[in-house]
């Protein structure tokens, strides 16, 4: 009996494996930081306060000051957007997407992926005016880049639900969702069916929890019902980045945002 037991067992972790398939490993996902967290400091304080997190993933936004030239990421020259690539090597940190908000004509949409990629992303996050849809998709295409609609509050733009998003991503191949967690319960709307509206088009999320009175908390001890978007995460194969978006306490907010880093891997 012995041998038989020693030798069925490879074929019993097998089976298990094939039955339980992905469900039997918990996701490890891919956190970062949107750097808006830091928005009260220069580029170069952010990344200290992203290196102090453990982190070494980031979305910038494009109006951040870069100390080291006096001047906003999206008015640097090719060579400073050089120098500025080397701040962030030499910190081992990689700026994987881009906040761009919006742009006026191809030419300013040109720019902001030249940008975006030379700072190493391949993501630029925005909310476009209709009439610019086509351009992006092409632009971003032309780049092998894509583009994250990011989702705001109700009143504060026309992406604030997920039909919205969804009117810009048909026939778009390159555009996608940044699914903000916050923004949709702000606007009353369920964030899970949020989610679920919005399956296989999600490209990154940012993470935040608010209270009753809109307000920002620490993630968990809001209203979002966190257990049943990390159950509908999984069952998407979701496998983006997820971005912790740090609202509150800007003057002081590291160890929340390490904190919120480290707890998202244990929501069951």
């Amino acid at each position: 009996m012995k041998k038989i037991s020693y030798y069925c067992l490879p074929v019993i972790l097998a089976c298990s494996l094939l039955c339980f398939g992905k469900s039997a490993v918990a996701p490890v996902w891919k956190m970062g930081i949107a750097l808006y967290s830091f928005h009260l400091f220069p580029l170069e304080t952010a990344l200290a306060k992203t290196d102090s997190a453990g982190c070494r993933d980031v979305q910038g936004f494009a109006w951040q000051p870069v100390a080291k030239y006096a001047k906003n990421l999206d008015a640097l020259s090719p060579e400073e957007i050089k120098g500025t690539r080397k701040l962030l090597d030499a910190k081992g940190i990689k700026m994987t997407s881009l906040f761009v908000g919006n742009a006026d004509d191809p030419k300013a949409w040109e720019q902001r992926f030249l940008l975006a990629k030379a700072l190493g992303g391949s993501i630029i996050t925005c909310e476009p005016a209709k009439d610019q849809w086509h351009t992006i998709d092409s632009v971003a295409g032309r780049h092998q880049m894509k583009v994250a609609i990011h989702e705001h509050k109700k009143g504060e733009s026309i992406y604030w639900h997920p039909d919205s998003v969804l009117a810009a991503i048909k026939g778009h191949r390159n555009i996608g969702a940044c699914a903000d967690l916050g923004h949709w319960a702000r606007s009353g709307l369920d964030v899970v069916d949020c989610l679920k509206k919005l399956q296989g088009h999600i490209l990154e999320i940012h993470l935040k929890d608010i209270n009753a009175a809109g307000e920002d908390v620490n993630v968990g001890e809001g209203i979002i019902d966190y257990p049943a978007v990390v159950k509908e995460l999984k069952r998407q194969g979701f496998n983006g980045r997820i971005y912790v978006e740090y609202e509150h306490d800007f003057e002081n907010n590291v160890q929340g945002v390490k904190k919120e880093l480290n707890d998202f891997n244990k929501i069951k």
